[in-house]
């Protein structure tokens, strides 16, 4: 347990950071209007829908560089990072079309017409991040999978120290910014993508610890072989993480239907959600790393070692998010807005997120241990089961069907996340017995 919480803090802090990111930007927006914070929340679920897709995709790297440094090939890493970062400028082109076109989609999407301005403009700001994101996907999953985690606590924080004043400039017009509002805070969250994409890239650089790796040595044409096996890897994990996540940030389109009040509430109560999920997060990837760097050992005792104190660590986070969320509710809904009528459903949706904390825990840890032992195509088909045969149907019934609104889409996720949980948690366990 010492060891994995150990390399699953620095993950954890660095979770938290992004996270806070979310916060900020809800904040500003919460105090600049109701309906620029609703904008924000849909610009925000339509940012990071397809760019699930990326993120999962890419994380086929951290269990492979483990198991590479487990089995002491060494020399094989840099070659590995190099192909890994064609990936990502393939996925980054992609994902910025798409964002490009779906800002045009809103009115189509049903988003009340309040919340469409504000959405489009965070949109179209927030989009010439996205290159930078993906390459620092790359570099952040290379040093994580060496159980090097201390860049991503530290570039997390730092781009958080970038964005709150610059978002806060930008969205209200200080310092000689002219008042952009949602857009404002779109552009300020790009340039902060930016600026931790290039302090990790001279980081890797620079420091001693990367030099054995060459990973800058030179720069080799795309290797097709080594591409696809990214890929056969990184697809699954891509559209496992893109279901569950698709789950929320659907269930965010669709309560953006429902009016402004709604839309803000549940952005309030979604990101004080997220703040707590990056806990079990972080201790996932450290999972990944772990398992990953066992199964290259061949050392299966180990293996079983790691996922069950993943999921004793588990426990106890999850207790501690959901005692912070029942009696701090109405406290954390006061820092992001002073009115009544969002407070007032924000805090009670928070009630609905208590109920998620120990099968979201257990869902994401066990696939975790699931992309360590490589195990990605079943989880696959088990969460697009679980989030959307499940969860989409039961939240979509009690919220629009019978008119329950955020409270029954929320019911829908906690139905979602403990089918996943159950469905996951089995497999991860059964497969690590197997391996052991």
């Amino acid at each position: 347990m010492r060891t994995s919480a150990l390399l699953a803090a620095p993950l954890t802090l660095g979770h938290l950071s992004s996270g806070l990111i979310g916060f900020v930007d809800s904040a500003v927006a919460g105090h600049y209007g109701t309906d620029t914070l609703a904008g924000v929340s849909v610009g925000n679920a339509l940012f990071w829908l397809p760019m699930l897709v990326p993120m999962g995709t890419l994380m086929s790297l951290p269990p492979r560089v483990s198991e590479l440094d487990g089995a002491r090939r060494h020399d094989e890493i840099g070659p590995l990072f190099r192909q890994s970062l064609w990936l990502a400028l393939v996925l980054g082109v992609l994902m910025f079309g798409f964002l490009s076109l779906a800002a045009g989609l809103l009115p189509s999407m049903g988003i009340a017409p309040e919340v469409r301005p504000h959405a489009q403009a965070f949109l179209l700001a927030i989009r010439w991040g996205i290159p930078a994101f993906t390459f620092y996907l790359c570099m952040r999953y290379l040093s994580d999978g060496l159980h090097w985690t201390l860049p991503t606590m530290l570039l997390g924080f730092g781009g958080l120290l970038v964005l709150a004043p610059l978002g806060y400039a930008m969205a209200f017009g200080r310092f000689g910014f002219a008042p952009r509002g949602a857009a404002g805070l779109g552009i300020a969250s790009a340039v902060m993508m930016w600026m931790q994409a290039l302090a990790f890239a001279g980081y890797l650089w620079w420091s001693p610890r990367f030099k054995r790796f060459a990973l800058f040595a030179h720069l080799e044409a795309p290797n097709w072989i080594e591409l696809r096996r990214l890929l056969a890897t990184g697809l699954p994990i891509g559209v496992t993480v893109a279901m569950e996540g698709s789950l929320f940030i659907v269930t965010s389109l669709l309560i953006g239907r429902l009016g402004a009040i709604p839309a803000a509430a549940h952005q309030i109560a979604i990101n004080v959600a997220s703040l707590c999920f990056m806990i079990p997060l972080g201790l996932a990837e450290a999972t990944t790393v772990r398992v990953g760097h066992a199964r290259g050992r061949a050392d299966g005792a180990a293996l079983r070692r790691a996922l069950r104190a993943s999921y004793a660590l588990l426990l106890i986070t999850q207790t501690v998010s959901a005692l912070v969320m029942v009696f701090g509710r109405h406290v954390i809904v006061g820092a992001y807005t002073q009115d009544a009528a969002v407070a007032a459903l924000a805090a009670q949706l928070l009630l609905f997120a208590v109920a998620f904390q120990y099968p979201d825990g257990v869902q994401v840890i066990s696939a975790g241990a699931l992309r360590g032992m490589q195990d990605t195509r079943m989880p696959m088909l088990l969460a697009a089961f679980a989030y959307w045969g499940v969860g989409m149907p039961v939240g979509a019934g009690l919220g629009l069907g019978l008119g329950y609104g955020p409270q029954g889409m929320w019911a829908g996720l906690i139905a979602g996340l403990t089918v996943a949980a159950i469905l996951l948690g089995r497999r991860a366990w059964r497969s690590s017995r197997r391996l052991a």
